[in-house]
């Protein structure tokens, strides 16, 4: 019980203590692209909100795409009672067998906990879910959300802690994100009908507008332009050459705080459910989550 409570106050401070990556500028890296002005740019690009009523939501979206990099987001939720709202903060590609990285996060009732929904889409196929509750109020202060994509694995951290590792298991037969480039999208939505504990609870639209806050912005990626990438000029296969990004995985540390947060805080997982798939679990379920 004590290394436990040890281990709770090391990730704690460690939270409190990220240091965010050199901040990227909102008016450089993204454009508003929905919500009749609900959407706004702050502070000369530092910032940036999304607001929520009843008429319609928000969002924007990155100005270039991506294969494969580093993407962090410092994100500040809808506070109080935001059940039936979602804040999004995900990688996708377009149109028919799309690729996906999402992160959403499902507002609740005052006083309980936010759901991060997490989804891995590879040639149109999802279906991979898993979700936790956070361990700390997301509303009073920003913290940092990433996603790490590379060739042989996608990370999702919440203040540099990870809390789930998706491996490419193409040798088993398993689609994996790897040859559609991605823009960086983010939205805050109307999900009365998801995000309400299956329809338990009710969106308060009393409490509208609902704002959701983002700042420090980050993205160190291959650039992809006219089917070029920006990393082709050089090798990664050197360490050298090698950006932390391209190569990143968890140490012996990374593991024991994975297995915290799934221990712990997690409250669903696709490889654990016999109802929703009779059949069978996929494949990449029998394999290790590191």
């Amino acid at each position: 019980m004590a290394n436990s409570h040890l281990l709770l106050i090391s990730i704690v401070l460690m939270g409190s203590l990220v240091a965010v990556l050199a901040a990227g500028n909102f008016n450089d890296l993204t454009e508003i692209t929905w919500g009749d002005g609900r959407g706004k740019i702050l502070d000369g690009g530092k910032g940036l909100s999304l607001s929520l009523d009843k008429l319609s939501g928000s969002g924007f979206q990155s100005k270039n795409e991506y294969l494969y990099g580093r993407f962090d987001m410092q994100i500040k939720f809808v506070p109080r009672n935001s059940a039936g709202t979602v804040t999004t903060f995900f990688l996708s590609s377009q149109g028919e067998g799309h690729d996906e990285i999402d992160f959403e996060f499902l507002g609740n009732v005052t006083g309980e906990p936010y759901t991060v929904h997490t989804n891995v889409y590879s040639q149109g196929k999802g279906n991979k879910e898993q979700q936790f509750h956070l361990w700390f109020d997301p509303t009073t202060a920003f913290h940092t959300y990433t996603i790490v994509w590379n060739a042989n694995r996608i990370v999702f951290l919440v203040d540099e802690i990870p809390i789930r590792v998706y491996n490419n298991h193409e040798s088993i037969g398993i689609a994996y994100p790897k040859s559609q480039p991605m823009k960086v999208y983010c939205s805050l939505w109307n999900a009365d009908e998801w995000a309400t504990q299956g329809g338990r609870v009710k969106t308060d639209w009393t409490q509208a507008p609902f704002t959701a806050s983002y700042k420090n912005i980050n993205i160190d990626g291959c650039v992809v332009k006219s089917g070029a990438s920006s990393c082709a000029s050089r090798s990664t296969d050197s360490a050298n050459n090698a950006k932390p990004w391209e190569t990143h995985e968890l140490d012996a540390k990374g593991r024991n705080r994975l297995r915290w947060v799934q221990n712990k805080h997690m409250v669903y997982n696709y490889c654990a459910d016999s109802k929703r798939f009779p059949q069978g679990y996929s494949q990449e379920c029998k394999r290790s989550r590191f």
